[in-house]
């Protein structure tokens, strides 16, 4: 089969397409066709190297060689043993988030608290291939009327979106909400969420281009390129400030995202692409009463309610482009440019 392999930390002249063993399924596993798969931040950390030299996740960095490709969506070829429900010919999606099953936390259904938390695609062998093998615990039908480039958009951005917005920061109708970096497949997803819920969204993005497509999302877009001190602008939008906020970004906006919140405010934090390392004064936090959640990924009942949602066309990815899988470099590129607005989906 063919299959994106990383065997090295670099640029994009790093990653190639090579003839590889089509992988088999073993015990409660299934082999499933890639039809459609997304790309992450993961994947261009897979590939560059953990930001500031140090591992992206707290158990160490991705082991190479690699296959990344957290979001997937096929057809299944072959099932392993023990895997009852499920057939050859199914449309599936693959829910990324992996974990022992057995702790309290996992028992308590919050699956990324779980110590042995890993992501598929970052810590297993992902869908930048032909053919990939995955757990039959997480992967979900597909009804027909979503097709599978929609489908491998949404599980990483809109379960994460999700988990921050309304599982941590509750988010309700009626309240303020402001999303940084909301041309990313994070930010597309939480304007979609907000406005579901009946919030008015402020989305911050760069450049008049990715302004105008914000706005005909539904959202009141702030332009960072004009308003660097962005918490003027949303001050002046909202009077007292936003009710709640998501940043995936990070250090490069903290400070101004937590300005930007009312006294009592809350913020879901699920990304660190601008930095992991801000320069604020913990005072703008206690004393006007704000709260800060971490968001990473969420659990398997955020995935299921989410993409129940996008199932039924309540929430529709935002597709910036669908490349042929042997156009990986050039994906990567315009992941890295920041030239999207939504999701860059390959399909092999």
């Amino acid at each position: 089969m063919k299959a994106v392999v990383i065997r090295e930390h670099g640029g994009i002249d790093t990653l190639r397409l090579e003839d590889i063993p089509t992988p088999r399924p073993g015990g409660g596993q299934m082999l499933v066709r890639v039809r459609a798969v997304a790309l992450n931040n993961l994947d261009i950390w897979a590939r560059s190297g953990p930001p500031g030299g140090r591992p992206v996740y707290p158990w160490g960095r991705p082991r190479l060689p690699l296959i990344t490709g957290g979001d997937v969506a096929g057809v299944v070829e072959a099932v392993g043993s023990g895997v009852p429900g499920l057939a050859a010919g199914d449309r599936v999606v693959v829910n990324p988030i992996l974990s022992c099953g057995q702790c309290a936390s996992c028992l308590a259904g919050e699956q990324s608290m779980c110590p042995d938390y890993r992501i598929y695609g970052e810590h297993i062998p992902g869908g930048m291939a032909e053919y990939t093998v995955v757990p039959a615990a997480n992967v979900l039908r597909i009804p027909e009327s979503v097709s599978f480039e929609q489908a491998a958009a949404a599980p990483v951005c809109f379960t994460t979106a999700w988990r921050g917005l309304m599982t941590v920061a509750r988010l309700a109708a009626g309240e303020d909400l402001l999303i940084v970096g909301a041309s990313g497949g994070v930010g597309t997803a939480a304007v979609q969420i907000g406005r579901l819920a009946g919030a008015r969204v402020l989305a911050l993005v760069r450049g008049a281009g990715k302004a105008a497509k914000a706005t005909a999302l539904g959202a009141v877009a702030i332009d960072r390129s004009t308003s660097p001190q962005f918490s003027v602008r949303v001050r002046e939008i909202t009077g007292a400030g936003v009710h709640v906020a998501i940043d995936p970004v990070g250090a490069a906006t903290w400070p101004e995202t937590i300005r930007s919140l009312r006294p009592g405010g809350r913020m879901a934090i699920c990304g660190a692409s601008g930095g992991e390392r801000p320069d604020i004064d913990i005072r703008e936090i206690y004393q006007r009463h704000r709260k800060i959640f971490g968001a990473p990924m969420g659990s398997v009942g955020d995935f299921l309610t989410v993409m129940g949602l996008v199932f039924t066309r309540a929430l529709v990815p935002v597709l910036h482009a669908v490349l042929p899988l042997a156009e990986i470099r050039e994906a990567h590129r315009i992941f890295e440019a920041r030239e999207h607005f939504g999701k860059i989906v390959l399909v092999p």
